[in-house]
């Protein structure tokens, strides 16, 4: 059995919104233990884990009366333990429990100001002066409340923008409390888990560690595992934790594919194989991906080339350890929402994640996905917590094409060592500014396009580096980070003065959306 399932816990009903996992991580962030849920898999259901304390109902972009897709249970309201509903979730507890929701005649989208008009245990500390700034989503709003509640707050175009029944601890909150943009939107959360539903902390770095540790020897026993290792956080987490519970019986393999940051490489032989002494092959296949790659401009054909390569690279090797049983993936728990085979709400995209679904048949092993109910930064916690260096478990987030997708058109050989410099530059630059952790993610990337420039008295014509760094919680929404201009000017200088190939420089200000983070 799952450490999980003997945890008192919040259980989040999903019903399509993008939000969902941000209500997950902000628990989590708290100290508790909470798992997401599709509404459509609980349609029906009439039994409940009896260490569910506490529910919350989530936004979706469906209308309450769509009876046809949204079927709510109502054995959910017999349980007599705490339900917090947001937004949709608020709209559906009105409707079922007796109350109107309308069409709103003026739709709330940003920031809103809500006005305090009763005390309640779940806003307390909330307002100040009876106002607040949150963040609303909605079309719709609940006109008639249900029998036995009451209104604790309202907005210019929510009447009804909190409820609560107090006798059965059932809340109702138009807006969103889980995104940043709402002010102290976390005291709400913190209310209804610990004044309301009345639980104690029992999720930390600590716990996961012994737990994951013990789950894994459980299941793995005398067997052998592979490991890909790519020396980004996840793989390297996975890692460290499967030889900190097993020792020899793990072996990474190590593809370089050439495509790499700076001296990456040389890094993961040196901290897994040296100083960890674990069991790793490392497999050099510069030259081969290079060639494979050779004039393709079109990224999904980029993408396919070096995922399917590297497959058939990692079972070569795999295949020469004997007796092996298990393959450990990175999985973390987004990929498996993703995926859909977590929730399966409206939303929710079927993806061919890289780490769901993406085991070779007829490699005919188990997977062993220790982090598969992780977020990431419970992982970056948990790396800290099983002995990583903060180089390693800081680091931000890389693509599996790697720098592929950082060069728009042809790739060579001359053009990924005129980036990996730029790159180093740039994240150096990060570094020794303390800008590195106050970003999500940076990179440089090699545009396939060369200008005019000059140096000294002579003309070049060389290509354009592109700058980007962003700000966001979890990739899903993102903003390019405000740099000073003596920064910009020192970094472009650096960059020119030192890479023969570049002689301009830009910086990206597109959030996402619309663009994407990387650029193919």
């Amino acid at each position: 059995m799952r450490l999980e399932d003997t945890l008192n816990k919040i259980l989040i009903v999903d019903f399509g919104s993008q939000f969902t996992q941000l209500i997950a991580r902000k628990i989590r962030e708290l100290g508790i233990y909470c798992e997401i849920i599709s509404h459509k898999s609980i349609e029906k259901r009439k039994n409940f884990d009896k260490n569910i304390k506490g529910i919350v109902l989530s936004g979706g972009p469906l209308n309450v009366y769509e009876n046809k897709k949204v079927k709510f249970n109502n054995n959910l309201l017999k349980l007599e333990i705490p339900i917090l509903g947001i937004c949709f979730g608020h709209q559906i507890i009105s409707k079922v429990m007796g109350g109107k929701v309308k069409s709103s005649k003026f739709r709330e989208f940003g920031l809103a100001e809500v006005t305090e008009i009763k005390k309640s245990k779940l806003t307390k500390n909330f307002f100040s002066n009876k106002k607040n700034n949150v963040w609303m989503s909605h079309a719709d709003q609940v006109t008639k409340l249900p029998k036995n509640f009451s209104v604790i707050a309202k907005s210019n175009n929510s009447k009804m923008c909190i409820i609560q029944n107090n006798k059965k601890n059932i809340f109702g909150i138009q807006f969103h409390p889980e995104v940043s943009h709402t002010n102290k939107g976390k005291v709400i959360l913190r209310n209804f888990i610990f004044s309301i539903c009345k639980l104690t902390k029992n999720w930390s770095a600590s716990d996961q560690k012994k737990k994951l540790i013990s789950e894994v020897k459980e299941v793995v026993g005398n067997s052998k595992v592979i490991c890909a290792l790519s020396g980004g956080v996840d793989s390297s987490v996975v890692a460290k934790l499967l030889s900190n519970a097993i020792g020899k019986k793990l072996t990474c393999i190590f593809v370089n594919t050439g495509l790499l940051r700076k001296d990456e490489e040389k890094q993961v032989v040196n901290t897994f194989k040296k100083r960890f002494k674990i069991n790793l092959i490392y497999v050099n296949a510069e030259n081969l991906f290079l060639s494979k790659l050779k004039n393709i401009s079109d990224p999904e054909r980029k993408r396919k080339i070096i995922g399917n390569l590297f497959i058939k690279i990692f079972e070569k090797y795999a295949k020469k350890i004997k007796k092996v049983k298990f393959l450990a993936q990175g999985t973390l728990y987004p990929d498996l929402i993703e995926s859909k085979s977590v929730t399966g709400s409206q939303t929710s995209k079927i993806k061919s994640h890289h780490n769901v679904g993406g085991l070779p048949k007829k490699m005919n092993l188990k997977l062993v996905e220790p982090l598969k109910y992780l977020f990431k930064d419970e992982v970056r916690k948990l790396g800290f917590e099983i002995g990583l260096n903060k180089e390693i478990v800081s680091r931000h987030p890389f693509p599996g094409p790697g720098l592929a997708i950082r060069m728009p058109g042809n790739i060579s050989k001359e053009k990924i060592k005129i980036l990996k410099e730029a790159d180093n530059y740039f994240i150096k630059s990060l570094k020794d500014n303390n800008l590195y952790d106050k970003i999500w993610q940076a990179y440089a990337a090699l545009l396939p396009v060369k200008t005019v420039g000059v140096m000294g008295d002579n003309r070049t014509y060389e290509y354009v580096c592109l700058l980007r760094a962003i700000t966001s919680e979890d990739g899903m929404t993102a903003d390019f980070f405000q740099f000073n201009k003596t920064f910009m000017q020192s970094v472009s200088n650096q960059i020119i003065n030192n890479i023969r190939g570049i002689n301009r420089v830009v910086y990206d200000i597109t959030s996402k959306p619309p663009s994407t983070i990387e650029l193919e």
